[in-house]
C-alpha cells in the first residue's frame, strides 16, 4: 500500500535533484512530481559544503559535457541570482604558474577554455599579476573574467521554493529505504512511507550508486568520498586577496589543487586538499563508517587507483595532519600567507566516481535503466551547472522515461 502516486520520483534534495525537478515543473507542470530528501532540510551535503564558487568552464575538456553545461550553466546561473536577488559577485580569477614547467599547461587552458566559448581570457605576466593580486606571485596567470561567487545553499533553498509554487512536492526526512519494480509502477519505500511512480530518477550523490543497486542496477562504478578541508584567512589577513587565486592544476586528477576564494560573505577561504574520507558523510578524521569505508576497500578498482596515485594521497594526508605542510603549499601562490594568518573551516565532501580498472570517471553520466534514470557522476561544477544539468537530465529522461 502506498500514501501517495506521482508522475515522477526524483531521490535527492542536492542541487542536481532539485535542479531536475525545477525543469520538470518547467517543462511537464501537468506532472505530479516527488522530491524525497533524506536530510531535514535540502542541500545539507555536496551542495552546501562547498566555496560558492560560479566556475568558468575553462579547466574541461572541449566537446565534453562538463565543458558545454557549465559554460551554459554559469550564465544562467548569474541570471538567476539576479532575478531572484541571491548575492553574487563574477569578479573574475586567476591561475598562476609559479614553476616553468606548468607554463605549457596554463596555455593549454587558455586553449581550452577558448575552445569551450570563453571571452576575455587572456596571459599576464608578474607585474600585471600584482596588479590585479598584489600579494600573488608567479611566472604568468590567466585571466578568467567570467568566474563568480554566490552561495549555493541559499540557491538551493530558492530552487525547492519555485517547485513547491509550481505544484511540486519536497519532501525532507525521507530517507530511500527500498525499491520495488514492478510491472506498471515503481514503488520507493521510505522513512516516511511508501510513494509509487511510473518514473524514478537517481539524484542521490553520495550514494547514487547504492540507490541504484537498490533498484536492482548494476552502476559500474563505485562512488569513493573524497574529502577537501578548507583553512580561512583570519579577518585581518583577508585583504591579501582581492578575489579567486588558483593554482594550474594537476592533469592526472580532477582536483584544481588548494587555492583561495573570498566567498560572497567576504570570508577568504584557502583549500581544499583532497584526501579519502572514512565515511560517504565524513567532513572530519573523526566520521567513520565502517560500512562506508570497507565498500571502498572491496572495490578493485580503489586498489588500482591507489597502486598508482599513493604517492600523490600520502602528499594531501600529509597536508592533512600537517598545518605546516599545508600552508607551504599556499605560499606557492601567496608567499606573504603564514601559520598565524589562518584558521580552521569547513570542509566538503565531493562523490567521485571510480571504474572497475581504477580510473576516476571524469565526465558527468547519466544512465538510463528502464522506467529509473540513475545520475552517477556529477561532481564539480555541478553546482555552477545545475540549471543546465537539469535541462539535459529532463532531454534524457523525457525519451528514455516517456515523459511526456
Amino acid at each position: 500500500m502506498t500514501d501517495s502516486r506521482y508522475n515522477v520520483v526524483i531521490i535527492g534534495g542536492g542541487v542536481v535533484g532539485l535542479g531536475v525537478a525545477l525543469e520538470i515543473t518547467r517543462r511537464f507542470p501537468h506532472l505530479r512530481l516527488l522530491v524525497l530528501e533524506k536530510e531535514d532540510r535540502v542541500a545539507r551535503h555536496q551542495s552546501g559544503h562547498n566555496s560558492g564558487v560560479i566556475h568558468s568552464g575553462v579547466y574541461y575538456k572541449p566537446g565534453s559535457m562538463k565543458a558545454r553545461l557549465c559554460v551554459t550553466g554559469a550564465a544562467a546561473m548569474v541570471e538567476f541570482c539576479r532575478e531572484h536577488g541571491i548575492a553574487h559577485n563574477v569578479c573574475g580569477k586567476v591561475i598562476v604558474a609559479t614553476h616553468a614547467d606548468e607554463l605549457a599547461r596554463l596555455e593549454e587552458l587558455r586553449k581550452r577554455g577558448e575552445a569551450n566559448g570563453l571571452t576575455g581570457l587572456r596571459l599576464i605576466g608578474p607585474e600585471e599579476l600584482r596588479e590585479i593580486e598584489p600579494h600573488a606571485r608567479g611566472l604568468q596567470a590567466l585571466v578568467v573574467p567570467s568566474t563568480g561567487v554566490t552561495d549555493y545553499a541559499l540557491v538551493c533553498e530558492k530552487y525547492a521554493e519555485l517547485i513547491s509554487a509550481r505544484g511540486g512536492t519536497v519532501l525532507t526526512s525521507a530517507a530511500a529505504t527500498g525499491i520495488r519494480r514492478l510491472a506498471s509502477e515503481i514503488v520507493v519505500e521510505t522513512s516516511r512511507g511508501a510513494f509509487s511512480t511510473t518514473s524514478l530518477i537517481n539524484c542521490a550523490g553520495l550514494f547514487s550508486d547504492r540507490i541504484s543497486r537498490m533498484a536492482g542496477d548494476d552502476p559500474g562504478i563505485m562512488i569513493v568520498p573524497f574529502r577537501g578541508e578548507y583553512y580561512e584567512l583570519v579577518p585581518e589577513r583577508a585583504s591579501l586577496v582581492r578575489a579567486l587565486i588558483y593554482p594550474v592544476p594537476d592533469p592526472r586528477f580532477p582536483f584544481l589543487g588548494v587555492h583561495f576564494t573570498r566567498r560572497i560573505t567576504g570570508k577568504v577561504d584557502a583549500g581544499p586538499n583532497a584526501v579519502l574520507a572514512l565515511a560517504r558523510e565524513g567532513y572530519r578524521h573523526t566520521d567513520i563508517s565502517v560500512r562506508d569505508l570497507a565498500s571502498s576497500l572491496a572495490f578493485p578498482g580503489f586498489w588500482r587507483m591507489a597502486g598508482r596515485h599513493w604517492r600523490n594521497g600520502l602528499d594531501e594526508w600529509h597536508r592533512s595532519l600537517s598545518k605546516p605542510a599545508f600552508v607551504r603549499a599556499l605560499q606557492r601562490l601567496l608567499p606573504e600567507v603564514g601559520e598565524k594568518d589562518l584558521v580552521p573551516g569547513g570542509s566538503g565532501v565531493r562523490a567521485q566516481a571510480l571504474k572497475p580498472d581504477g580510473a576516476l570517471v571524469d565526465d558527468f553520466q547519466f544512465v538510463p535503466s528502464g522506467k529509473v534514470l540513475h545520475v552517477l557522476n556529477v561532481p564539480s561544477p555541478a553546482a555552477t551547472a545545475s540549471l543546465s544539468i537539469g535541462k539535459a537530465i529532463v532531454d534524457t529522461a523525457a525519451g528514455s522515461l516517456g515523459l511526456s
